[in-house]
Formats: structure tokens, sequence, C-alpha cells
């Protein structure tokens, strides 16, 4: 909608629409500025900065919900972005993923003696552009809040300056993630050609009302918009990257990516599938179905192979990405609120786990392997505790979080008739589940007499975790709010 200024026709601005954005980019922007006119900032203030930032889009998020379920879905700035159920919820998990990370990395960057400022404006600026894409109501719009993500986790992968596994793994993820925007900026310019917008509602429209004698062009877009998407997501076989990223970044980094990162990338499948190409599900649909087959089996599979605690959880990544892809598969209402509610449950799993990751990996961050777990229920029962209920989430187990979420795709891909790959799914949940078994063995039946002194749990780490079981086992035994959230947070398409 247009609003007269003068005989200037202007795009309308929803000003209280942009407001959570506007907190992390005003964030970033504001924190980067005092630190570069003052000298030496107080350690405590970047982070208490991130998190108060976090909690505050957390809280600005609760009235915008309220009023997009009172008045319904909106568009402004010409169409090009959007607000609805969906963009709210992928908001507030990723404000969880920030107060997450940035409580993480507060006790880290003591401990590896390493400058904090830039990962907290990188980590606001990433959160940004994972907001962009959670509204984006325009291909050209998704495009820019993908790169405004990626750019800022590119530098975070390689924060670590002492740890050459860091520049490497920021150097793999850089140089493979440009050829997916590569991919992902074709696959956007091929769409435009087939259908004549790059605007999502007007696409759709275009693509239910009409009929293409010649469909390559479209097709092609699909696939490469696909390939874009499938490697922000870390789906088979485009997810080479994230074994060794994982393993090399600094782990507060990785829980963002593990968290906030999938959730982004997800929410733009889902608006840019689902939603917009709903009408062709019939075309793309076979390609979704390979690629879940694909990441279920190959995430959980090699995954039992790995003896690197970080290498079994960036492989159980993928597996859980598998699954999300298994409710987009579904191509549903219920397909798609099963992936809201997943991507909230995993939120919690993964920002949980790797609190527990960060503390015992120790000086240097590199002990990771299974040795370094063993025994840890006698040295530290309350750490290990916590991260046995975070690992038999992860693996599904009734009465979590997991067991909801693995359960919500599962019966959406049999509701649509997708069975062989709801068994699929379920075979690939059980191998994943030895995966998690491996490390609870080492944690409880293994004395760890030769294994190195875990350090104290600092308070950071200490609040997410207590946070992450709370609530994992909360939504397990009363999984109605997270459902019901997930019901009305499902996209709409407005606008045109």
């Amino acid at each position: 909608m247009l609003a007269q200024a003068g005989t200037v026709a202007t795009p309308e601005v929803l000003w209280w629409a942009l407001v959570p954005l506007l907190i992390l980019a005003g964030a970033a922007v504001l924190l980067l500025t005092v630190a570069s006119l003052v000298r030496r900032l107080p350690e405590w203030l970047p982070a208490t900065w991130t998190v108060v930032a976090g909690l505050a889009v957390l809280v600005s998020v609760v009235p915008l919900w309220s009023r997009v379920q009172d008045e319904g879905a909106r568009s402004f700035l010409a169409g090009a972005v959007g607000i609805d159920g969906s963009t709210v919820f992928v908001t507030a998990l990723l404000a969880v993923a920030v107060v997450a990370t940035a409580l993480l990395s507060r006790a880290y960057l003591t401990r590896e003696d390493l400058p904090g400022v830039e990962l907290y404006v990188l980590l606001l600026l990433s959160a940004a552009g994972g907001v962009v894409m959670a509204s984006a109501n325009d291909l050209i719009v998704l495009f820019l809040g993908l790169e405004l993500l990626s750019i800022a986790v590119y530098v975070m992968a390689a924060l670590h300056l002492r740890r050459i596994q860091s520049q490497e793994a920021a150097l793999k993820y850089f140089v493979l993630g440009a050829f997916a925007s590569a991919f992902l900026l074709y696959g956007i310019a091929l769409v435009y050609g087939a259908s004549g917008s790059t605007g999502l509602a007007r696409i759709a429209g275009y693509l239910s009302t009409s009929v293409l004698l010649e469909d390559g062009m479209l097709l092609a877009g699909f696939g490469l918009l696909l390939v874009g998407l499938g490697f922000k997501v870390a789906a088979v076989p485009f997810h080479a990257w994230a074994p060794d990223v994982y393993q090399g970044a600094p782990t507060p980094v990785v829980a963002w990516m593990a968290a906030g990162v999938k959730a982004a990338g997800f929410a733009a499948l889902l608006r840019v599938f689902v939603l917009t190409f709903g009408s062709w599900s019939g075309e793309w649909q076979p390609a979704v179905w390979g690629l879940a087959i694909l990441t279920v089996l190959g995430g959980s599979v090699v995954a039992v192979v790995q003896t690197d605690v970080k290498r079994m959880l960036a492989y159980s990544s993928i597996a859980h990405a598998g699954f999300l892809l298994v409710g987009v598969q579904a191509s549903s209402d219920r397909g798609t609120a099963a992936v809201l509610a997943y991507l909230g449950a995993y939120t919690l799993l993964a920002c949980g786990s790797f609190a527990v990751v960060t503390v015992v990996g120790g000086a240097g961050d590199d002990r990771h392997g299974l040795d370094a777990y063993r025994g840890l229920g006698a040295r530290r029962p309350w750490l290990a505790g916590a991260f046995a209920v975070l690992l038999l989430g992860q693996a599904g187990v009734p009465f979590t979080a997991g067991f909801v979420a693995k359960f919500g795709v599962i019966a959406a891909a049999a509701e649509g008739r997708s069975y062989a790959l709801a068994g699929v799914a379920m075979l690939a949940a059980a191998v994943a589940a030895f995966v998690y078994l491996r490390i609870l063995v080492a944690m409880y039946l293994d004395d760890g007499s030769d294994a190195a002194e875990v350090d104290p749990v600092p308070w950071g780490p200490r609040i997410v975790l207590a946070v992450s079981v709370a609530l994992v086992l909360f939504l397990g035994v009363l999984p109605g709010p997270l459902v019901d959230l997930a019901k009305d947070a499902v996209p709409v398409l407005v606008g045109g």
C-alpha cells in the first residue's frame, strides 16, 4: 500500500512491525560505535548489552504476536516485507538463540583471552539478517537477509585467532557459502524470468492461475533455490561444510549456527516452497523427499562412527535438518506447524548441548574427543545430568520436547501419504539414538580416571543449561503451549 507524501508516492512502513529488527540492528551499531570511541570497555558490558537486546526482542514480540493474531498478516514497503505468525515465532527463536550465545560467549572469551566486542556485534547483525529472512515477502529481500546473516557468521567462525582450525573452518564456510549464494541468486533470476516478479505473493498468484507451456526455466529456478537454501540448513549432499566448521569454529558460535541459522534457513524454505510454490508442489516435493531421505540417513549413520563429540553433534544437526525436511515435504499446514514446533524444540536442545561442549572443551577449546566425557557423571554430576536430558531429547525419547518434535513431522508425512519417508525417518531416529547412547555410556559407565579435569561451570552456561533442560522437560510433558503456538504461526502470504 502506498501513502501520499505531497505529490510523491512513498511505500507504507509499519514501524511497529520493524521493532525487533530495529532493536537488533540498532544495538549492533550502537555497541560498535561505543567500542570505537572508548578505548577499553568493561568486560561485562558487551555480553550484557547483547543479552538485554535479545530480551528486549523477546518482550517486543509479545504485542506483535497479539496484533498479528487479532488483525491478521500484513505486508508493507510495497509488498516486499510482511509480518505474520511465523515471522514473530521465528524472531522469538532467534532472540532466544542470541541470548544463549551471548551467555556462553562471555566465559568462553575470557577463558580463551579473546576480544569480545566483535563477536557480539556480529551476532546481533546476523540475527537481524535472520529476522529479515523470516519476514521476507520478496526473493530479493530474502537474499539480502541471507547474506547479512551469512557474512557475519563467516567472520564469527574465524574469531579464535590462535586456532588454525578456526581459520580453516571460516575459509571453507565462506568459499562454499559463496557458491551457494550464487546458486540462490541464479535461481531467483530464473524464477523471475518464468513468473515476471520477485514478490512471493505475486509469484504464488501467477503460478496458481497460469499454465506454463514451457516450464523448464521455472523448474531450474526451483532446483537452484533448493540448492542455495539446502546449503544453509546443511542438507545432504550440501552438508560437506558442516562437520569441519562445527569442529573448528568457536563453540558458542556453533550454538548460534545450529539454532539461529537453522531456524532462519527453514523459515525461508517454508516461505519460498510451501507458500510461494505450493500450487506446484508436485514438481518440487520429489526433490525434497529425496533430500530428506539422504539427510536423515546420512547424518545419523555417519555420526555413529565419529569419535569427536563436536562432530557427532554436527552430524546430529544434519540429521535434525532431515527431520525438518520431512515436515517441509508434507507441504501442508500440519507439516508447516510441525516444522515450526521442531525448530522451537531444537533451539533449546542445541543451545543446551553446546553449552556443555563449551564447558568441557576447556582452555584452547580442543578437548572434544569422547575421552573427555568419560566419567563426567562422577566428576560433574549436575553437568552430566543436564547433558543426558538434552541428549535424550535429541534422540526423541518420550517426555522430552524432542519426542514431540519428531512425532509431529513424522505424523505430517504419514498424513500426506509419504509412508516410506516416515518409515525411513523412524529408522534414522533409532540409528541416531545409538550416537547419543555412546556419549551417555562414556559419561556414566566409564570411571574416566585418565580424563582431564573439567573446569567449574560458569554462570552463563549454568543459566543456559538450567533453562534449556527445564523447558525441554516441561514441553515434553505438556507440549500443548508449543504445539498451539506453532499452529497459530503457520505462515501466510499477503500483498501483491
